[in-house]
């Protein structure tokens, strides 16, 4: 019999896998690792990621994690995007996902002047310009290559799907930032050092697992869109992993979730948990459909298209509104959905708040008064679910064991 879950109960189990509710994570690796991924174009959304799901940590940890103790680095992985992974897993994870998206991009960059000799030749130079711990910009970098007579493109689109190719090809990654918060480029197996490389069904299987770890329940779907494996490959990832998995029936049809975790599902929060996401959160970025959490009618709003996601306010995994920083930068604007419970505000104001610890600044909650119906509008959704005022037996979340280091 498989395991049933009403609307309810995936959320919290999504926000549960995702470190979002339950025990948060035990320092920065746990939250990246947790979360699976976390997409790093962002710079200060990536951070709020590592916040929403740990206890104590302030920003300065999450540089030092990378700058220091090196054991986060941020990497073209998933869908051909930069990322924030473990560096313990930078070998396997990008060699697996860097040849899939140096072929889906070969037009591309062919289009920009980068033909496989030039970006073959830019390859060698920047080993030596980078060699013995150098880390550069990526304007410095383009200009010592054209100064080793390397003629890579300057303007244009060229110089970042030149960096992005020499990183999916496993020779540079994100290094410390300077000052100014410019992103630096450093050679990756100096930065890294031991390499744990793995044959293709290792690798798939390692990824698959470590998904669902973060997002089960979930579908093939989702795994696919989430990492942006072909059809094939992402199949294959799913059939290697089937046999650790339980069959989680859901309103959106059957899903998988590892083995140990559907033993162990959430129990009810009491009675909210409110958690203010950034941009581009791991809790909306996975899944092929965010129905789940996103009602539809203000799914625009939260995400637009063009591949934006903005900050959300999640209420028991549910969207209910927007947040945006005001033009001070302390200010955090809530955009409610609709009216929200009389009992959310005090939860967002403690999340704003723990936002301001954070980042060691002292932030304020301004609440938008919510969108007034059209005149004559005939609602698509009950008033409950667009407020987010569902009752207070909802289901929430608790800790369960994380996938092994293997």
């Amino acid at each position: 019999m498989p395991i049933e879950l009403d609307a309810e109960g995936l959320r919290a189990a999504r926000m549960n896998a995702q470190l979002l509710m339950g025990p948060p994570a035990a320092g920065v690796v746990g939250a990246v690792r947790g979360a699976a991924a976390v997409q790093a174009q962002d710079l200060n959304a990536s951070r709020l990621a590592v916040r929403a799901r740990t206890s104590g940590l302030v920003v300065a940890d999450v540089r030092r994690a990378i700058a220091e103790e090196r054991s986060i680095i941020r990497t073209w992985a998933m869908r051909g995007t930069l990322h924030a992974i473990p560096a313990a897993d930078a070998g396997w994870m990008v060699g697996l996902l860097g040849p899939v998206f140096v072929a889906k991009t070969a037009r591309r960059r062919s289009e920009l002047g980068l033909d496989d000799d030039l970006c073959a030749r830019a390859e060698s130079a920047m080993a030596d310009l980078l060699s013995g711990g150098r880390a550069l910009t990526r304007a410095e970098l383009v200009d010592e290559l054209v100064k080793a007579d390397v003629p890579v493109p300057t303007v244009g689109q060229a110089p970042a799907h030149l960096v992005s190719y020499a990183s999916l090809r496993g020779l540079i990654c994100r290094g410390p930032d300077r000052e100014d918060g410019e992103a630096t480029y450093v050679l990756t197996r100096e930065w890294v050092g031991t390499w744990d490389s793995r044959d293709t069904d290792s690798a798939l299987a390692k990824l698959a697992r470590r998904y669902l770890w973060g997002h089960g329940p979930a579908g093939l779907a989702d795994f696919a869109a989430w990492s942006g494996l072909p059809a094939a490959m992402a199949r294959r990832g799913w059939e290697l992993v089937a046999k650790d998995t339980e069959e989680v029936a859901t309103p959106y049809g059957p899903m998988l979730a590892p083995r140990e975790f559907a033993e162990s599902l959430p129990s009810p929060p009491s009675p909210w948990q409110v958690r203010l996401v950034g941009a581009f959160d791991s809790y909306l970025l996975g899944y092929k459909d965010r129905g789940f959490a996103l009602p539809g009618r203000h799914a625009h709003a939260v995400v637009p298209g063009g591949g934006i996601i903005h900050p959300a306010v999640l209420v028991n995994g549910r969207a209910v509104a927007r947040w945006k920083w005001a033009a001070d930068r302390r200010t955090i604007v809530v955009e409610p959905f609709g009216a929200l419970a009389p009992e959310l505000p005090q939860g967002v104001v403690a999340e704003v708040v723990d936002i301001g610890r954070f980042l060691g600044v002292e932030t304020r909650l301004k609440i938008s008064d919510p969108p007034r119906p059209r005149v004559g509008a005939v609602p698509t959704e009950a008033p409950t679910e667009a407020a987010g005022e569902e009752p207070a037996e909802a289901v929430g979340g608790t800790g369960r064991p994380r996938e092994d280091a293997s």
